[in-house]
């Protein structure tokens, strides 16, 4: 065989050789993508777990106020209404906005709390505040889980190379569950 024969095998194997190379890594980067996104979607369910629980928790401590706080209605509605908005909300984004409203009128819920003595020390508001406070507590180490997941996911969405993956596959970058407002960012104070 003539040497440009040679050549031409040796040109052809490592065309095949590069194509082999880049389907592999195609498959390698979408399989990552793909674990990424659902330890995610796991995250985001792991913390609707606890919020739900907390949803659940929030008319027991409604119910329990009122029978001591019954010129608050105001601020027990405002509880409920913000507890139902997180409840029904649709989307990540819209989730942290009614998390966000659901935090303020729990401080508020506390603050009309600090008027009653004799509530502060009934036991069954004694035990619900506890289990909110170690609700919070599970619901934040939910979102720093879920928020670490989605920045791994995020970077490998947007860097190169994974990216031109991530596009082609059309996989979206997640929203982060951060809370804005400074005030808010601080947890209900439970206070016995």
């Amino acid at each position: 065989m003539p040497t440009w024969g040679w050549i031409l095998i040796g040109i052809a194997a490592a065309l095949v050789l590069l194509a082999v190379i880049i389907i592999v890594w195609v498959i390698s980067v979408y399989n990552s993508l793909i674990k990424l996104r659902n330890n995610a979607d796991e995250g985001y369910s792991t913390m609707d777990v606890y919020m739900k629980k907390r949803y659940d928790l929030i008319p027991n401590l409604v119910e329990t106020v009122k029978g001591y706080a019954t010129h608050e209605e105001k601020t027990l509605e405002g509880v409920m209404q913000a507890r139902y908005a997180c409840m029904s909300a649709n989307d990540p984004e819209e989730r942290v906005k009614s998390e966000n409203m659901l935090a303020g009128t729990l401080k508020s819920l506390f603050a009309v709390t600090e008027n009653y003595p004799e509530l502060k020390a009934n036991q069954n508001f004694i035990d619900l505040q506890n289990s909110l406070k170690t609700l919070e507590e599970e619901i934040a180490n939910a979102r720093k889980y879920y928020n670490g997941c989605v920045k791994i996911l995020n970077n490998k969405i947007e860097m190169f190379p994974s990216n031109l993956v991530a596009r082609h596959y059309k996989f979206e970058k997640k929203v982060l569950f951060e809370i804005t407002n400074q005030e808010e960012k601080t947890a209900p104070k439970v206070k016995f």
